[in-house]
């Protein structure tokens, strides 16, 4: 397949709420598709999730995880998870804050508030119903990539815009 360009803050893709796949079997080859040419963006970019509107196609699919990263070294993996149609569930009121960054927000970075004990849903490419009870960083991953099913990016969520800048900046004057 082929990597797609990366739709970048500012464009109303990234603003606008995804639709639901209908029907995963009339759509599978479609699906396929979309989901080989964000696995190929994902990779080429060197990011760990994917979503659908990234490379502008409003639709709810998700992709994400890693063996291990550079840009979230301390990081343990993440299995390689695709999500269809993904809803989630919030299993404990903790949040904790985290950096993170986004391929459609390039050298940015934030620190941003996300729950950390969640519980996921979604459909796999085959229409198998995947539900995984999560935490930390894995959960922070899966609600960053699902923000953008809903048409939320990541510095909507920065309580304190001290801690949102270019990367280099922030990890040079600022603690993790």
């Amino acid at each position: 397949m082929a990597r797609k360009a990366v739709v970048k803050m500012g464009n109303l893709k990234l603003a606008t709420p995804s639709d639901a796949i209908l029907d995963i079997d009339k759509s599978y080859t479609e699906l396929l598709m979309l989901i080989q040419d964000m696995k190929d963006t994902m990779d080429e970019e060197g990011g760990i999730g994917i979503a659908a509107p990234q490379i502008g196609c409003n639709k709810r699919v998700i992709i994400f995880g890693f063996e291990d990263s550079p840009r979230y070294p301390q990081e343990k993996s993440i299995p390689f998870t695709v999500l269809i149609n993904p809803s989630m569930k919030i299993l404990a009121p903790d949040i904790v804050d985290g950096w993170e960054g986004c391929l459609s927000v390039p050298g940015l970075r934030g620190l941003v508030p996300r729950y950390n004990h969640i519980e996921y849903k979604g459909y796999d490419l085959h229409g198998n119903t995947i539900t995984r009870i999560v935490d930390g960083f894995h959960a922070r991953v899966f609600q960053h990539e699902y923000d953008h099913l809903e048409g939320v990016l990541y510095p909507r969520r920065i309580k304190d815009l001290r801690f949102f800048g270019f990367e280099d900046e922030l990890m040079n004057n600022l603690e993790p």
